[in-house]
């Protein structure tokens, strides 16, 4: 649709086929937009941007069909307010298009400068990438947040755990160090280092390495067990299921049977036609009163998880004598 080109002086040596060159590089999908009856002009790649049948002119209601219910009054509302605002303007906002959701940004020029015979012109823009790149980092920032606040909260646990049977200033540096470094091993599964990432091991050798830092030295040595099938985990599922693990062990030194004296730790496993399920018991700590409400980060980090990563489940069963997750997957997941 060569007329929605602006038809303003070109400069020297450009031509309508450079430009249309230039915006089929670009990938820029072109709108008019006719004020006046609410309508849109717009050219193929804008037509296929919103996975409409080319027409000659479209409703702005029958675009807003397509914006994402929680986007829609404010794309509105914008489009109307360009109309008074001078200047450049920029809307992005998402779009359904069956179980698709993708980023489009509106540009233009507002205060009816760009206003030809009732006609606004601007462009559309998929920049569905750019926002997921942004989510990404957003997110990587908030686990990021967390493991660090979570760092912390279990260095604490473990100089408390290390107190309550050192029998001197010595013994209890010489343990907390023995633990802080095992801690720093666990925590290179959960986050290799690039060249070190998705190295495969066993399950049990995983978990050991995972719960080492949170075993008792001295005492009370044993208080966790692992019991687990003898299977390889897979270069992809390894770093995933070392953070599930990970995050399990964080909120038990918090708030569970790894914060109490008295607490016991039971980590099994069961196979049934081609499924495993790795059983996380909690014995000994702390009476759960009533069951908690899981909205925080780490919760959703756990689901997230399990869910994208090892395409399982997990179920939270709050008893009497503690908690008990079970995490579903499929032995041939677990093995890529």
């Amino acid at each position: 649709m060569s007329d929605l080109i602006a038809t303003k002086p070109k400069a020297a040596g450009w031509r309508e086929q450079h430009l249309r060159l230039a915006i089929e590089a670009a990938q820029v999908a072109l709108w008019a937009w006719h004020v006046d009856d609410d309508r849109f002009e717009m050219d193929e790649r804008a037509f296929d941007l919103w996975g409409l049948p080319l027409a000659d002119k479209v409703s702005f209601e029958l675009l807003s069909t397509h914006i994402h219910p929680a986007d829609r009054d404010r794309v509105r509302a914008a489009f109307s307010a360009t109309r008074s605002v001078a200047g450049s303007y920029e809307i992005d906002f998402r779009i359904c298009l069956g179980d698709e959701v993708r980023w489009i940004s509106a540009r233009g020029q507002g205060a009816d400068e760009g206003l030809v015979d009732g006609v606004m012109f601007g462009v559309f823009l998929d920049v569905t990438g750019r926002k997921q790149a942004e989510e990404g980092s957003e997110l990587l920032a908030g686990e990021m947040s967390h493991r660090v606040k979570n760092l912390l909260a279990i260095a604490a646990g473990l100089t408390h755990l290390t107190g309550r049977s050192a029998q001197s200033v010595e013994q209890m540096t010489g343990e907390l160090t023995q633990r802080l470094t095992a801690l720093g091993r666990a925590h290179d599964v959960v986050r290799p280092l690039p060249g070190e990432q998705g190295k495969a091991a066993l399950l049990g050798d995983l978990l050991a390495v995972l719960l080492a830092p949170y075993d008792e030295t001295a005492a009370f040595s044993g208080r966790i067990r692992v019991a687990v099938a003898r299977m390889g985990v897979g270069e992809r599922t390894a770093s995933a299921l070392a953070m599930i693990i990970h995050e399990l062990a964080t909120n038990s030194v918090k708030y569970g049977s790894l914060s109490s004296p008295s607490g016991f730790l039971d980590v099994s496993s069961t196979t049934d036609d081609g499924q495993i399920s790795v059983v996380w018991a909690e014995t000994g700590g702390p009476s759960i009163g009533d069951e908690p409400v899981l909205k925080g980060f780490g919760s959703r980090l756990i689901a997230r998880s399990v869910s994208a990563e090892l395409g399982g489940d997990l179920a939270y069963d709050w008893q009497d004598t503690g908690l008990v997750v079970t995490i579903h997957m499929s032995q041939s997941r677990l093995a890529d």
